[in-house]
């Protein structure tokens, strides 16, 4: 623990948006790219609120900001895939944020549900909506995974508003 470091304490209210965002960003967190079929076709989204909730049942969730474009589409959606991005697949992450190239040219798969999968991601849960919470200015959407699958490798991160990788200490 560093103590000659300052600390700098506030209240998280509207004059301190800023600081609230950037101290809620000292916590490293994965990225996921949630995706589910609509009558228009596949919609991606990108995202770092994933969090596992239960092992029995199988329970995961994560929370789109209600101010997003996509929002309705994801608040609604029976079955969706979360896919966990490796350390090389930023550009995977950047295609599903506002502005970005979505599904166009990228090879994807289907599962049973009919959910777009996009091959080669670090892990993937393929969920039915269990329940949906309120949280603010978010959904927290609560999914049961039907299926998973994972392969080796490490993780993309985001931390402080930029992406890297994390490599375990052996």
């Amino acid at each position: 623990m560093q103590a000659d470091i300052a600390e700098a304490t506030f209240i998280p209210d509207a004059e301190n948006a800023r600081a609230f965002r950037d101290a809620l960003g000292r916590f490293a967190t994965g990225i996921a790219v949630i995706t589910t079929q609509t009558a228009d076709g596949p919609v991606g989204f990108t995202a770092n609120s994933f969090a596992s909730v239960s092992l029995d049942p199988p329970l995961v969730l994560w929370s789109p900001a209600k101010s997003s474009a996509r929002y309705p589409v994801f608040a609604e959606a029976q079955h969706y895939t979360i896919h966990i991005l490796g350390a090389d697949q930023a550009d995977l992450c950047l295609r599903f944020v506002r502005g970005g190239a979505g599904f166009e040219g990228l090879r994807t798969e289907t599962n049973a549900e009919g959910t777009p999968i996009i091959p080669g991601t670090l892990a993937r849960f393929d969920c039915a909506q269990s329940a949906t919470h309120d949280g603010g200015d978010h959904l927290i959407v609560v999914g049961r995974v039907l299926r998973a699958a994972a392969t080796a490798g490490d993780p993309l991160v985001f931390s402080q508003g930029a992406y890297g990788a994390f490599t375990a200490k052996t």
